[in-house]
């Protein structure tokens, strides 16, 4: 999987953790040698963002060997990163690459969790991560939600459609469910309609509306299986479950009918544990 993140904001990450150099490393008169470091996996993880953390490396004159792919399920102590380069730059990259694969790993590894616990029910079921990442971080948590198995809700509100309550409530009583689907599909007759609703009637009204997918939003699994029966009326539509999906009950949602899982809840995990050894030498 190639890196996401351009050399350009991997600059900005090191600029941002050492805007005027590596004060303690100056301080000391660190030798010049050469050195080296290895990443290696203190815990199993889905691994992500190890190519940023190379070429970052890179960038600082270290060559890098890599020992696993953003994408791949490592256990514990596996290898990840071989590093040899000047001392000096391998303790100034050392932070930014370590916090950068911990953090990114979080996000794939629940990623992962989720998306076994979504195909247990039903090998066809797909887990779909929100646009709700962290400010700044999207480009590189759209990766790691796919390193995990998932696949991307929208990356942003220029790429699909997806017509929310607050759209109903802010156009005026005049601009009914069915006049707003109507006109989501004349003008975007290439695009799937997505209505997220909140009632089994609203859902069925969206359905006979021609939505082509409907989300339900924070259903019951009851309420959930007695949509999704509804719905089977009409075959051509897709039912989505959001709101609070979590591995724990990502199975439920399946076994209630749900065929898309919407969450977010990925972006919110916390990292894993990267073990980071340097020497001299190399």
């Amino acid at each position: 999987m190639m890196p996401v993140l351009s050399d350009e904001t991997l600059h900005d990450l090191l600029r941002e953790d050492a805007p005027y150099g590596d004060l303690t490393t100056r301080a000391l008169e660190i030798p010049r040698g050469s050195a080296w470091m290895h990443f290696t996996a203190r815990y199993a993880m889905t691994a992500c963002g190890l190519e940023e953390a190379a070429r970052l490396l890179q960038l600082l004159g270290c060559s890098v060997t890599l020992k696993a792919r953003s994408g791949d399920a490592v256990p514990a102590d596996a290898p990840l990163l071989e590093v040899r380069g000047p001392a000096e730059a391998l303790l100034l990259g050392w932070k930014v690459t370590q916090t950068l694969v911990e953090w990114a790993s979080g996000i794939s590894t629940a990623a992962a969790r989720i998306t076994r616990a979504a195909q247990t029910a039903d090998p066809g079921a797909i887990v779909a991560c929100t646009r709700k990442t962290v400010p700044g971080t999207r480009a590189l948590s759209l990766k790691a939600i796919t390193a995990g198995g998932a696949e991307i809700h929208r990356t942003g509100l220029s790429d699909t459609l997806l017509l929310f309550p607050e759209h109903r409530r802010v156009a005026g009583p005049r601009a009914g469910l069915e006049m707003q689907i109507r006109r989501l599909r004349a003008r975007c007759p290439e695009r799937r309609v997505v209505v997220e609703v909140d009632s089994h009637e609203e859902a069925l009204q969206a359905a006979q509306a021609g939505a082509e997918v409907i989300q339900a939003e924070k259903f019951s699994l009851d309420a959930l299986a007695r949509l999704a029966d509804a719905l089977s009326d009409f075959p051509g539509v897709r039912l989505a479950a959001a709101g609070g999906i979590h591995a724990d009950n990502a199975t439920e949602h399946v076994r209630a009918g749900a065929r898309i899982l919407v969450t977010s809840a990925p972006y919110t995990a916390p990292p894993r544990d990267v073990s980071v050894r340097m020497a001299p030498g190399g």
